[in-house]
């Protein structure tokens, strides 16, 4: 059986599971515990050598890191996959920006801001600096959802999921969601999309069958 290593809270743990989720997949869910630094334990690092969730090990064993590898991994040949190259490379230019260009700066300013908050005043500068590398970003990904339902034309995919897991909260950051009705439209679409759960379930099945 699939196995997805994962933290509560996390936006890039929420991505695969999500996928997993809606796609039917029967898989089984390990928490793992990073403010206790449990990812750091011998009996995670037997699993996962670099230490870091989310990861995943497919049904032949083998271990994936990285949120989008995942993805990318998990939704081949079905629905969640664009099957147009120029769509499918599309998918991987806009999963790519999700990666540097607006998970490294509202994830460590939602951490300081709203999971860890006492140590939102010590790290103020840090969260105001991350607020505003963000703010492009989020500019971007406002205009290129202006007129769309989902990221790419074809349609909702793993696209979308990739972007979803950290943009969502992004007012947990200390961003104000309005600055970017685009944004929020779209938020409102993807929660409406077939088998969606919120990030506040993850954690409620060990292991299930979506």
């Amino acid at each position: 059986m699939t196995k997805l290593y994962a933290c509560l809270g996390s936006g890039n743990c929420m991505k695969p599971w999500l996928a997993m989720q809606q796609l039917g997949h029967t898989f089984e869910l390990t928490l793992v515990d990073v403010l206790k630094g449990e990812q750091k334990s011998p009996e995670y690092l037997a699993v996962n050598p670099l230490g870091v969730v989310p990861y995943l090990v497919t049904d032949t064993g083998m271990g994936i890191g990285e949120s989008n590898a995942m993805l990318w991994y998990l939704a081949e040949g079905s629905k969640l996959m664009p099957s147009d190259p120029s769509e499918r490379a599309a998918a991987l230019q806009w999963m790519f920006f999700e990666q540097s260009k607006l998970e490294p700066f509202i994830s460590p300013a939602r951490f300081f801001t709203t999971i860890l908050p006492q140590e939102r005043t010590s790290r103020a500068a840090d969260i105001a600096a991350w607020q505003e590398s963000a703010a492009p970003g989020l500019a971007r990904l406002d205009s290129h959802l202006a007129n769309r339902d989902f990221m790419l034309d074809s349609g909702y995919s793993i696209t979308d999921i990739a972007m979803f897991g950290y943009v969502h909260v992004l007012e947990e950051a200390g961003l104000l969601l309005a600055d970017y009705p685009a944004i929020a439209t779209w938020i409102n679409k993807v929660t409406q999309t077939e088998g969606f759960r919120p990030l506040s379930e993850l954690g409620q099945h060990r292991s299930r069958a979506a």
